[in-house]
């Protein structure tokens, strides 16, 4: 151990004095640069197969020994110990055809600055919805002022490369049994300006009941083409027709789905719905509507859902007849739920799952105000699941997923 090591370095600001001086952070850190270091010399020993000191003493079949040790070079590494410099050993390894080539430790990477565990501890900073200064100002004082703005940008980037083959992975495999599809606006800078621009989301359910991000896009907006260039990439990507989606009712998405997969069973959200039904009506019958359409939503069984549908559209032609309008306009798309078992109702009647991850990642970048770029907001949306920031359960019912939509229909004549 260095005869200075348990003296404050002379970089300390002057807050952090004498009083401030922690031995046991000291002598922990020289312990993790030794054992670094011994590390790499075991594996550069098994690579030569002999110690340091020790004489060649086997060779190849031309009679070459292994290779041979050429000095040390001191390498800087940051770890959730902190920073600290670290003497790594070089060496030359001979190769079958009379050459050689340098070696290269497999526990401490090329170029590598830090290690996995500070990398996912920053980019997990990063993800919770600060911005590269105010990471930097968090883990400064941890890691004495070695994580800069720039590593956080760094450690970002590494993100990038993953998430690039994740846009491209093969979907084939992917057992689905139903997708919710919907979009998200949000604020991203596009030439130096503030801009809205749409997130398009596919969430699929697969067999199992578990929940899967299967595809987040930026786009102008939800129009039919937008949509239907991502539902073309999912096709191109193997994934196959699912029997049943759930949509939130955009014009643009209907038409698309009608193109790509014509013979998908389409629901509906019911809570969208709602919404729109109210929005037709004056404020004082907000309250009756709610009842009455919740009493159709929600009971028990086919019968009992057309028996109520029915009466929902003579009472409202009367007294409010755009709210009858509206839910007419709807068809048996919003009922199509009653044609899977019964268990699996909750969670097919709405577009609540994906509606949640959009409050959820709408909270994590409420303090960037603006993102930097369209992209960027594609990939944060799915970093914030990739890397455990935000979890998915199994949907209500999932033990039934496997069973196939009956053929029964609600009866639209009212």
């Amino acid at each position: 151990m260095d005869q200075h090591s348990r003296e404050p370095s002379a970089g300390s600001s002057d807050f952090l004095d004498a009083g401030w001086f922690d031995p046991i952070e000291v002598a922990i850190r020289d312990r993790v640069r030794g054992f670094i270091e011994t590390l790499v010399e075991a594996e550069l020993d098994e690579a030569l197969g002999r110690s340091r000191y020790q004489r060649p003493g086997t060779t190849d079949q031309a009679g070459r020994i292994a290779g041979s040790r050429h000095g040390r070079r001191e390498r800087q590494l940051l770890g959730s110990f902190g920073p600290v410099t670290i003497s790594v050993p070089r060496a030359r390894l001979s190769k079958a055809e009379g050459t050689s080539r340098e070696w290269h430790s497999e526990a401490l990477p090329r170029y590598a600055r830090m290690t996995k565990q500070v990398a996912a501890l920053i980019a997990g900073a990063y993800l919770s919805g600060t911005n590269t200064r105010r990471v930097k100002r968090a883990l400064g004082a941890l890691f004495k002022g070695a994580v800069s703005k720039d590593t956080v940008s760094r450690t970002w980037r590494k993100v990038q490369a993953d998430w690039e083959a994740w846009c491209h992975r093969s979907l084939a495999e992917e057992d689905v049994a139903r997708l919710i599809l919907d979009g998200t606006v949000v604020r991203v800078r596009l030439d130096r300006k503030a801009t809205s621009v749409s997130l398009l989301v596919v969430l699929g359910i697969r067999r199992d009941g578990q929940k899967v991000l299967l595809a987040v896009r930026n786009m102008g907006g939800e129009s039919e083409a937008a949509w239907r260039s991502l539902l073309d990439d999912l096709v191109s990507r193997g994934l196959p027709a699912p029997d049943f989606v759930i949509i939130d009712g955009a014009a643009g998405l209907e038409k698309a789905l009608g193109l790509v997969w014509s013979d998908a069973l389409v629901q509906r959200c019911t809570v969208h719905k709602h919404r729109n039904l109210l929005a037709h009506a004056p404020e004082r019958l907000h309250e009756e509507i709610s009842d009455d359409y919740n009493d159709m939503i929600y009971a028990g069984t086919p019968k009992e859902i057309e028996t109520r549908r029915k009466s929902f559209i003579r009472k409202w032609r009367l007294k409010c007849r755009a709210v009858a309008d509206s839910l007419e306009e709807a068809g048996d798309r919003l009922f199509s739920f009653s044609r899977l078992p019964d268990s699996q109702w909750r969670s097919a009647r709405t577009t609540n799952a994906i509606e949640r991850l959009h409050e959820e990642f709408k909270r994590r970048i409420k303090t960037q105000t603006v993102l930097p770029s369209a992209e960027t907001a594609a990939m944060l949306f799915w970093a914030l699941l990739a890397c455990g920031q935000i979890t998915m359960r199994k949907v209500d019912g999932w033990q039934t997923l496997a069973e196939k939509p009956t053929a029964q229909c609600i009866d639209l004549a009212a």
